[in-house]
């Protein structure tokens, strides 16, 4: 028998032939062999038919269609070996092998994959893949056509669900995977004040966010998917064999951004707590406000009493401090950062130059020639402001000096792709969008209209230094490539909010970053990838940035780890993945920010996620809902007050500082002299097990542990600390904020809480 040996790099398997053929034959017997399977020594029905369907599917992503891979494929092994055989010919048997399916690349970034390979200690293998969590997603609805959301190969819905299906007017119709979808649009109504047409009686996503962002969730496994042939491979959430439930809370924007109101908000939370969800996604959130006059923390704060796992994005408002938003402590914050994948598009100037840019444009320049180049400012209309024309603002551009150029834009005030929008109206045959300072080092890869590219504040200063140096300057945009390996990954994107909490500094916010740059994800195909009403190209997936994205990845691994570890409370998740975050890069440096200089906890929180490590974290800082009123009671909440949230009147501790809730990491906003502050840590590693504690202190401050060793019996023990901060004599002055960490470690494991002193 002849052996022919290959790789692929989304599952590792084998190709086998299965017989010698004449050398005329086209057609040959392959076994395709993927290893072993993940249900374990006695799957249900619904394991085989999941089994045998990802055979097909897997097939089909080279040969065109299911209904041909079923043709080809002559056995199916589902029960113990994971593999088929077919009917193929040597290039579809090639082409099987060699693919590089890395798409969504950030479970492979974030090792639940390696190189397409489920490695045994995965947490998607010791969780099932989160098979039977509810995950619930608080946004603008979703597209159920999406292969996201396909139910082939699930058993029934768990008893255990109490939700349902609106009645609605969109055609939207759950299944065993989307096992609910309903719609709140009264608070929207109420401020509108008119009637509302039947776009607004449905759970149906117009825009293409909702359906993203719980995807990336809880979206099933799909083959093939990829955006104009870019991040091809198999789309996959973090929970990707848990059920998902979309709750519509958001609109078409109204006068002043309004799209989400707390009214809606909130009648979301209540609905979702009674469904039965396990974890509830939040990709929303405004500027930071006080708890109480806050809906998504209210809502929040009655969810996590059902033990429900609320996570939230930071907001989008960086790289400005104090701009975090959702920092109630019950709720889980994440920021954004980059993947180690790029879609790299580069500008080649007439100088013989070449600048590295990202972008995502479906079109390439119609030939390989340098094209005029124009900045914004040079082309602005005679009306038009060239601070507004720089900016490719709405008509600032004249089509007569923009037409078969390409045009320069700074970015900022409007859309990146809007001003792609704005380069093509005038008639620019390309567009190259220039980073601010701001914005640094950060570049997105956006679906643009036109071909066009963003390149960095740096070279874009090189750009305009080669524009104004030459009385005729030229470029040439080249197709976009993908490009796997980038160093330094993570990076924090420029985008995402930054500590400190405005509301309360002594909760460091945000708790922890996540991939949110470029992720690939399921998408309506009721607007374009730019979801502009002049973008007439639909795709069923879709690149997005933002922290919107970063939070369905750990909403996610929350699943995961629910599945997991179903007696675990909401703070003890938490805490499990912030205290085994990492805070350095792929290249064993700290993480940057992209400024290129080192990032802080005021960005990344507790550090970057690291799945595999939270589901065995050791020690977790757990935490009660009456934790969570004594903090609020600190703070100097009244009886009214308190009454949002809780359900019946509350005895507030004669004494109780807002330093005393016991959270994974330490900010301490105003050091005078010296502080004391207590945490406990609950054994949920080795059950003999003794711990000792590593400090870096802060510059210009003293920090001590006691006890310094922590020596634990039992699975469940629970043990006090104190950590006592002295402020140098030295530094008594300074205002500025500074960084150090507290390490416990048995020699294998390792529990990082981050540590951030303000002297006063």
């Amino acid at each position: 028998m002849m052996h022919t040996i290959l790789s692929s790099l989304l599952l590792s398997f084998v190709v086998f032939s299965l017989s010698q053929s004449p050398t005329f034959a086209i057609k040959k017997s392959y076994i395709v062999y993927l290893g072993g399977h993940t249900h374990g020594l006695n799957p249900t029905t619904a394991d085989l038919e999941y089994a045998t369907n990802s055979h097909y599917e897997l097939l089909a992503s080279s040969v065109g269609s299911t209904e041909l891979a079923r043709e080809k494929i002559f056995y199916s092994y589902t029960r113990n070996i994971n593999g088929f055989a077919a009917i193929l010919d040597d290039k579809e048997a090639a082409d099987i092998a060699r693919r590089k399916l890395h798409t969504t690349h950030s479970w492979d970034f974030l090792r639940l994959e390696r190189d397409g390979l489920v490695p045994v200690d995965s947490l998607w293998n010791r969780s099932n893949f989160g098979a039977d969590v509810i995950i619930g997603n608080l946004d603008t609805g979703v597209w159920p056509e999406s292969k996201s959301f396909s139910d082939e190969g699930y058993g029934p819905i768990p008893s255990r669900w109490r939700g349902s299906c609106s009645r609605d007017v969109g055609g939207v119709v759950c299944n065993r995977k989307l096992i609910g979808a309903k719609f709140f649009n009264k608070g929207y109504l109420a401020f509108i004040g008119v009637a509302l047409n039947n776009t607004f009686k449905t759970v149906r996503d117009h825009e293409g966010h909702g359906s993203h962002t719980l995807s990336t969730a809880g979206g099933n496994f799909v083959p093939g998917a990829s955006i104009f042939g870019h991040a091809n491979g198999t789309a996959k959430g973090g929970s990707p064999r848990a059920r998902v439930a979309a709750y519509k809370v958001c609109w078409p924007p109204l006068v002043g951004g309004n799209e989400c109101f707390d009214a809606d908000i909130i009648a979301a939370f209540d609905a979702a707590i009674s469904d039965g969800v396990d974890v509830l996604s939040v990709s929303l959130g405004g500027n930071p406000s006080e708890f109480f006059e806050d809906g998504i923390s209210i809502g929040a704060f009655h969810a996590v009493k059902k033990d429900i796992s609320v996570v939230s994005s930071a907001g989008n408002s960086g790289p400005d401090p104090g701009t975090v938003s959702n920092v109630s402590p019950w709720m889980f914050t994440v920021g954004a950062s980059t993947l180690d994948r790029e879609f790299v598009s580069y500008v080649q100037l007439g100088n013989n130059k070449q600048l590295k840019g990202a972008s995502l444009s479906s079109v390439a320049m119609s030939s390989r020639t340098f094209y005029p180049l124009i900045s914004g400012d040079k082309a602005k209309a005679a009306d038009a402001l060239a601070e507004d024309a720089i900016l490719c603002q709405p008509e600032t551009i004249d089509p007569k000096k923009a037409k078969g150029k390409i045009l320069v834009c700074v970015r900022g005030i409007s859309g990146r792709t809007g001003k792609g929008k704005q380069a093509l109206l005038a008639g620019a045959v390309g567009m190259i969008l220039v980073n601010d300072r701001k914005s640094g080092n950060e570049v997105i890869a956006d679906p643009h209209l036109l071909p066009a590219t963003h390149i960095n504040f740096t070279d874009g200063n090189t750009l305009f230094a080669y524009i104004n140096s030459t009385r005729n300057p030229t470029a040439y945009i080249t197709p976009v490539e993908t490009k796997f390996g980038l160093k330094p990954a993570p990076v924090m994107a420029a985008f995402s909010s930054r500590g400190p909490s405005l509301i309360e500094p002594s909760i460091l916010k945000p708790d922890i970053t996540a991939p949110g740059v470029s992720v690939l994800a399921a998408f309506t195909e009721l607007v374009g990838p730019t979801e502009d009403e002049s973008d007439k190209r639909r795709t069923p997936f879709c690149l997005q940035s933002g922290t919107s994205m970063s939070c369905p990845h750990v909403s996610g691994i929350v699943g995961l780890l629910k599945s997991l570890h179903p007696d675990w409370s909401p703070a003890a998740i938490r805490s499990a993945i912030m205290t085994t975050a990492r805070i350095r890069d792929d290249t064993g440096n700290p993480m940057l920010d992209s400024s290129n200089k080192r990032a802080t906890p005021f960005a990344y929180g507790s550090g970057h996620v690291r799945p595999n490590r939270a589901m065995d974290p050791g020690l977790v800082y757990d935490l009660t809902v009456n934790d969570y009123l004594n903090f609020l009671c600190a703070r100097g909440y009244n009886q009214s007050l308190l009454s949002l949230f809780s359900d019946k009147p509350y005895a507030c501790p004669k004494s109780y500082g807002v330093m005393d809730l016991n959270y994974p990491s330490i900010s301490v906003s105003q050091l005078n002299g010296s502080m004391t502050v207590s945490r406990t840590v609950k054994n949920v590693g080795s059950a003999r097990s003794t711990y000792k504690a590593r400090v870096r202190s802060p510059a210009g401050v003293t920090v001590s542990v006691k006890p310094s060793t922590l020596k634990f019996e039992k699975i469940g023990e629970v043990k006090k600390f104190e950590v006592k901060f002295v402020l140098n004599k030295s530094n008594a002055k300074s205002e500025d904020y500074v960084f150090g960490e507290l390490l416990w470690s048995d020699g294998s494991h390792y529990v990082r809480s981050p540590i951030v002193v303000k002297h006063k």
